[in-house]
């Protein structure tokens, strides 16, 4: 069951558990909210995920240390 949540959140860009660590509260409860949200507004909030995905994607990228040539 691990290896299936890691998986999918490896392949979802993190941003359910990006958003339930932010809130406090678990990252299945966000996936539910994003479900349900999808249904009931007809996939507009596959853009607000794409939106945040990115951002993700943007706040991992400037937090790796970058090295220089003088590191070995």
């Amino acid at each position: 069951m691990i290896k299936i949540l890691a998986f999918f959140e490896k392949q979802a860009f993190g941003v359910c558990s990006a958003l339930g660590e932010k809130l406090g509260i678990a990252s299945s409860a966000v996936r539910m909210f994003f479900v349900y949200a999808s249904f009931l507004t007809f996939g507009s909030p596959l853009v607000i995920y794409l939106f945040l995905a990115f951002l993700v994607n943007i706040h991992k990228y400037l937090r790796r240390k970058r090295s220089t040539i003088w590191d070995f």
